[in-house]
């Protein structure tokens, strides 16, 4: 009274269980960002790490407003479009600095 193998049964090769009646996309998620226009979705924690900051001053960005992201239950993501025109205008041109350009270091000098 032993199991026997059905010589002539399919043995699916994609991984679904054999027996025909599972869907292929069962169980499957949808790709992260699929349908977004600003991309994937990051967490507080990707975008700190992507910035080199900590945790909490990504809060504090959001909150200010000045890093636009959305609530998901208790958490906030970071739409990647937004953490990267963020990091956009935040970047400086050299000589653009208060105190750094030619005429504050010719003023400097002329106070010495």
């Amino acid at each position: 009274m032993g199991r026997h193998h059905d010589e002539g049964a399919q043995v699916p090769t994609d991984g679904r269980p054999a027996g025909g009646d599972a869907r292929p996309d069962e169980g499957a998620r949808p790709a992260a960002g699929r349908g977004l226009t600003d991309g994937d979705l990051l967490t507080v924690a990707e975008v700190a790490d992507a910035l080199r900051v900590s945790r909490m001053t990504v809060y504090r960005l959001v909150h200010s407003g000045e890093l636009p992201a959305v609530r998901v239950g208790r958490s906030y993501r970071v739409p990647e479009g937004a953490a990267a025109a963020f990091l956009a205008a935040a970047r400086t041109v050299p000589g653009t600095l208060p105190g750094a350009g030619p005429a504050d270091e010719q003023r400097r000098a002329g106070s010495a």
